[in-house]
């Protein structure tokens, strides 16, 4: 993991000096100074301390959004390790129950790198618009909390499977996928894209369900009611069974994320965001963002990555201007507070983007400065912007390491047709910049198709070729399926996920290839020109070779000069399973080989897995 140690100097400096001081005072315990620590304290787990604080309310003056700042540093001496972590204004300290709009209790989450000793230091400060300060000591002491310090002892995680927490961070490595930090696992992703307006959920605290913007739009996800577990999470005296539930059937399918905007005003739907209300910018809903916070922390058990999309088209202006000024500074801040400890994510900077370039340079720099687990930054645009918009965040890192962007990968819209193709661009300019970004294919077709309902289109041949394996041959990092408006269930008005459930099915099995049978992806690069008849390849040569045959039929494959033995098996992409022999088991070369013809139809597609017989050559996979 990425720590706060490349965070500006001045602020490295400062938060040093008050660390030492800090850890030489004793720790306070007086009235009004305690700190509660909940959460199983275990490596990984969301340790989550709140505060006593001064007495305020969303709607109170001053502002306790903008003129208080809580900050705790938090250092493990034997590891050496360090994270600034930010906090937020919680009301009661139970708002997602209670729905309290007042209080006097402030919280920060953590996530714990290490087993041991964690010493924890406070700041507290107040002054005007002091949280979107970067000056340390802006404003002054906001006394209760500030200059605390305290411990606490964490043990190993007992977690295992799906459950990040028995994985560690996912982690941006210097490759085109992501890794965990302690299972040392790299992550190809599948899943849902849509509905963008996942979060406009009836049971959510909030007028935005009566405020005239799009009400009818505002979603039950009733037909997931019963996918709710007895033991799950709720709300509120029951309230939110319907939404855990829609989670609940996408992991109970295999798949692995699912994205969401946080912010639609004056978008599509107009029912997400994290305002008291449409019209405000700098007070936030404390019990509507808590409630968020219980589907998110259910997520993370069931292995969910969680795609945060800040902001849309339609409102890429709309704080601010489109600048880094203190409407977005609040908004982002408020995000990395509040959610930033959950495992897996990214942060996508804004969905079909119209930001200048140096405006999206400063979002991105403002992520990498302020998350203290670095998670990976994205940015999402129109397939005909891509160049124009992508290749200065690139930059040129190998001759000038201070061009481009804190970007660490790329969300592409592309038609299907273009998947594998922009897939492969932007893996091989970004390898050859010198920053490999991670390239996901999260929005297929135009507008009104996408992916298909099942009922229209139940063999979804397109998207399994050409979005699914396009962009994983491409060495891409995985897809997130996008529902078209002129269909049911789509990307405004889904509310069944099982409309597509033959799609997930089909995802599954192209995560299981790669489970299963150990695939080193991470490892592999993108040579089609190893394969004839327009196929695709992607492989570590002369040791392992997936050839994914789209249109059926066979192929020969370059071995180029390698003599050593290899085996040829064959995966359904269609109906998942086992590896299956073909006509030709095994092929050596050198040269062009022909790999033989497939157990059955082959007039379908079909995944060729060729490797050496000699597994002790062979790299292992994540």
């Amino acid at each position: 993991m990425k720590k706060q140690n490349n965070v500006p100097t001045c602020r490295n400096f400062v938060s040093i000096l008050l660390l030492c001081i800090f850890t030489a005072l004793p720790v306070l315990a007086a009235a009004g100074n305690q700190v509660k620590i909940d959460g199983q304290l275990k490596k990984w787990h969301c340790v989550t301390l709140t505060f006593d604080g001064p007495q305020t309310g969303e709607t109170a003056e001053p502002n306790p959004f903008l003129y208080y700042r809580l900050d705790v540093t938090f250092t493990h001496p034997a590891a050496k390790t360090r994270y600034i972590v930010p906090g937020y204004y919680a009301a009661d300290g139970d708002a997602a129950n209670t729905s309290a709009g007042s209080g006097n209790k402030w919280r920060i989450h953590f996530a714990p790198s290490q087993t041991g000793t964690w010493k924890y230091a406070v700041s507290f400060r107040k002054g005007d618009n002091i949280a979107v300060s970067e000056d340390i000591l802006a404003g002054r002491s906001a006394e209760f909390c500030d200059g605390m310090t305290g411990s606490f002892d964490i043990g190993p995680s007992d977690k295992t499977g799906r459950d990040f927490r028995g994985k560690g961070v996912l982690q941006y490595v210097g490759k085109h996928h992501l890794q965990f930090a302690d299972s040392k696992e790299f992550f190809l992703k599948a899943g849902a894209d849509a509905p963008e307006n996942f979060l406009a959920y009836t049971d959510f605290d909030g007028d935005f369900k009566t405020d005239g913007h799009n009400d009818n739009l505002v979603k039950t996800w009733a037909p997931h009611s019963g996918d709710w577990k007895q033991g799950d999470p709720t709300w509120a005296g029951g309230k939110g069974k319907a939404i855990i539930g829609a989670i609940n059937y996408l992991a109970g399918k295999g798949m692995n994320v699912f994205s969401f905007l946080t912010m639609n005003i004056e978008g599509d739907d107009r029912n997400v965001f994290p305002y008291l209300n449409y019209n405000e910018r700098f007070r936030m809903d404390v019990s509507r963002l808590s409630q968020w916070e219980v589907v998110f922390a259910h997520a993370d058990t069931l292995g969910m990555y969680l795609h945060f999309k800040t902001q849309e088209t339609e409102n890429d202006r709309l704080l601010d201007g489109g600048e880094l000024g203190i409407e977005r500074k609040l908004y982002y801040r408020e995000l990395i507070a509040r959610f930033a400890h959950h495992l897996a994510l990214n942060w996508n900077l804004g969905e079909e983007t119209t930001n200048t370039t140096a405006q999206i340079r400063a979002f991105s720099k403002f992520f990498k400065d302020h998350d203290p687990y670095q998670h990976l930054i994205v940015i999402h645009t129109f397939p005909q912007d891509k160049k124009k918009v992508y290749t200065p965040l690139l930059g040129e890192r190998k001759t000038n390491p201070d061009s481009g962007s804190d970007l660490t990968g790329v969300s592409l819209q592309s038609d299907p047709k273009d998947v594998g193709g922009d897939t492969r661009m932007w893996v091989t300019l970004s390898a050859q910049a010198g920053k490999p970004w991670v390239v996901a294919n999260d929005e297929q077709g135009v507008a009104n198709r996408g992916v298909l309902p099942d009922a229209n289109d139940p063999m979804h041949d397109e998207i399994r070729k050409l979005v699914l394996w396009g962009n994983i041959t491409g060495g891409g990092a995985g897809v997130e399926l996008y529902f078209g408006y002129a269909f049911a269930q789509s990307d405004m008005t889904c509310q069944d996920y099982r409309s597509r459930d033959k799609m997930w099915d089909q995802c599954r099995y192209a995560l299981e290839f790669f489970k299963n049978n150990a695939i080193p992806f991470q490892d592999m690069t993108c040579k089609d020109e190893f394969v004839a008849g327009g196929n695709w390849c992607l492989c570590r040569p002369g040791k392992i070779y997936v050839a994914y045959l789209k249109d059926g039929g066979t192929t020969q494959i370059d071995l180029e000069n390698h003599k050593t033995e290899f085996s040829v098996q064959w995966y359904n992409p269609r109906t998942g399973g086992q590896l299956l022999d073909g006509s030709v088991k095994t092929i050596a070369g050198p040269g062009r080989m022909a790999i033989g013809n497939p157990p059955a139809d082959p007039d379908k597609d079909w995944v060729v897995l060729i490797r050496t017989k000699d597994r002790s050559a062979q790299p292992t996979g994540g």
